[in-house]
């Protein structure tokens, strides 16, 4: 898929197979994967310090809410995609909860669409 070839997606994810899978979407869309991460921490240093052009951010890293990060990329200008099993539900607090969500387990092909929305169309965080 053109409008996602070599596009850097930072990957936020704890669960190790949920990252694994996620890398493979990822690589198959050709994106380049940077990370994936799974600390706030260290989320927060490659959000600071690597070209991105858009970031896949699992809502809870082990225990600790990826709101911080969010911030981190918007400022910067970074498309921001929450993931979680919270979706689409009021569970995520505003502002957050008007960024683009896609819920888990992902579908590949939910996954495609959203990123190519928001990552290769150029749609706003």
């Amino acid at each position: 898929m053109q409008g996602l070839a070599g596009s850097r997606i930072l990957v936020v994810e704890d669960e190790a197979l949920i990252a694994m899978a996620l890398e493979d979407i990822l690589l198959d869309l050709g994106c380049e994967v940077v990370g994936p991460v799974s600390t706030v921490a260290a989320a927060l240093e490659m959000a600071a310090a690597e070209r991105l052009d858009g970031a896949l951010l699992d809502i809870n890293v082990r225990g600790t809410l990826v709101y911080p990060v969010a911030e981190a990329l918007i400022a910067r200008g970074v498309p921001v995609v929450l993931c979680s099993g919270y979706a689409l539900t009021s569970a995520i607090p505003p502002p957050y909860d008007k960024l683009p969500q896609i819920a888990k387990p992902y579908n590949p092909s939910a996954l495609r669409d959203t990123l190519t929305t928001v990552f290769a169309g150029g749609a706003a965080a």
